[in-house]
């Protein structure tokens, strides 16, 4: 990871990431409100390479097309994308097994997100690590807040593009992919995405005191200063945001100047 270009006051501290998300459906670009709502935000390809040109840390992509050839049409997606990019991507939509990541790494990808499919074989995320190394092991989480019950305003795993509830726990279930070997935590608020109101600082500092490996923090960015809560209440060691990228509301740079004047770490 990136160390801190400048002040003395926090030279020393490991830079915060700045990751603009592609979710991709049919080959294109799309952006929604709580995970429905979906409008075309641009090529995919096009957007990541602009991305890198203006600053970014990393990418991530996620194919959200259910398809019998998703193994294939991923692959030639990372394919496309390492072409363009000189920043580290992550890609991930309906990875199942060992041979789907060898694939993807193969093509480009510097790591790969699983989400659905290691909820329901948890085991996959030690084949995974075991594989291929934790370093290249995202754990990807979609949870909200779901009242009443035995549980009251506690969080749940949402599956399936976060159309299905589950019983298991947010913080049950990150502590568990931890122990597995997942590299890295990107963590969706599923009632805060889209809606540019702020993330879920309690919950990501939650996160953060539980775990020892990065966590990404995913939904509701909305302006500058989010991000600077994320990074500072919110304890989060990278920044997660799709359509205040995608149509031009916020510039990469000047996010990353807001954040250096702020005293929060990060690679200009």
């Amino acid at each position: 990871m990136a160390i801190c270009h400048s002040t003395d006051q926090h030279s020393n501290m490991l830079a915060k990431r700045i990751i603009p998300c592609l979710d991709i459906k049919d080959g294109r670009t799309v952006k929604g409100v709580n995970f429905v709502a979906l409008r075309d935000a641009g090529d995919p390809v096009e957007l990541g390479a602009k991305y890198s040109e203006a600053g970014a840390d990393e990418l991530v992509f996620l194919d959200i097309t259910a398809t019998h050839e998703k193994r294939k049409t991923l692959a030639k997606l990372a394919r496309q994308i390492a072409g363009h990019l000189n920043i580290p991507f992550t890609i991930g939509g309906g990875i199942k097994a060992l041979e789907d990541v060898d694939v993807l790494l193969d093509s480009g990808a510097d790591k790969v997100s699983i989400n659905s499919a290691a909820v329901r074989r948890p085991e996959l995320i030690d084949e995974l690590a075991n594989g291929f190394g934790s370093q290249f092991v995202v754990v990807a989480v979609d949870a909200r807040i779901v009242s009443g019950g035995q549980a009251p305003d506690d969080w749940f795993i949402h599956l399936n593009g976060g159309r299905l509830k589950t019983e298991i726990k947010l913080f049950d279930w990150v502590k568990e992919a931890q122990e597995r070997g997942a590299g890295e935590i990107l963590f969706t608020s599923m009632d805060h995405d889209g809606t540019k109101a702020g993330f879920a600082l309690d919950a990501l500092a939650k996160m953060s005191d539980l775990l020892d490996i990065p966590i990404i923090a995913s939904g509701g960015a909305g302006k500058k200063d989010h991000f600077v809560d994320v990074f500072t209440h919110g304890k989060a060691d990278a920044g997660l945001a799709a359509s205040i990228f995608h149509f031009g509301e916020i510039g990469i740079g000047e996010l990353k100047q807001h954040l250096d004047a702020a005293n929060v770490p990060v690679r200009l």
